[in-house]
């Protein structure tokens, strides 16, 4: 398995799209049932070759992730070349996580207590599997509205 398998709740979400996964390979409802009990470890490995389907189409189409914590705010644009970090750094116990902490950054974000940093990273030989790095370590897939907006104001 390259990535994870899908939680319980993601594959009943997806169960339609399942049962097309099931029926390209010309498995019927009933032959399902039957390979889930008789050969439980091939229906395993038949969720877990539908779950790297979802993830492959899914991270093959993010391109803005967001990672917040209490003291920092890294904010990714996945381009086809590179992927770009705008990093947010506070000095301070103000936690970012919070109602309150995020909107103390959005008034003091010339405040010395806010420092920004900028890089880029190339990609390893698999993309996607960078993506779904970043996303195993907290970052949630987003619309890059912050970016975008962090990144006019570093480039100012």
């Amino acid at each position: 398995m390259k990535y994870q398998r899908l939680s319980k709740e993601q594959l009943n979400e997806m169960h339609k799209e399942f049962i097309n996964f099931l029926a390209s390979q010309t498995i019927t409802a009933t032959e399902w049932e039957g390979i889930k009990k008789e050969t439980p470890d091939v229906a395993e490995q038949e969720l877990d070759v539908f779950s790297d389907l979802v993830w492959e189409g899914v991270l093959s189409q993010v391109d803005y992730l967001e990672h917040t914590s209490p003291q920092q705010m890294h904010l990714f644009h996945l381009t086809d070349d590179d992927m770009q970090v705008i990093a947010v750094q506070l000095k301070n116990e103000v936690d970012l996580t919070t109602k309150e902490g995020f909107a103390w950054l959005r008034e003091n974000l010339m405040n010395d207590e806010v420092e920004f940093l900028q890089a880029k990273k190339e990609y390893s030989d698999d993309r996607n599997a960078d993506k779904f790095t970043l996303i195993q370590q907290g970052a949630v897939i987003s619309k890059g509205d912050l970016f975008v907006y962090f990144n006019k104001l570093v480039k100012k």
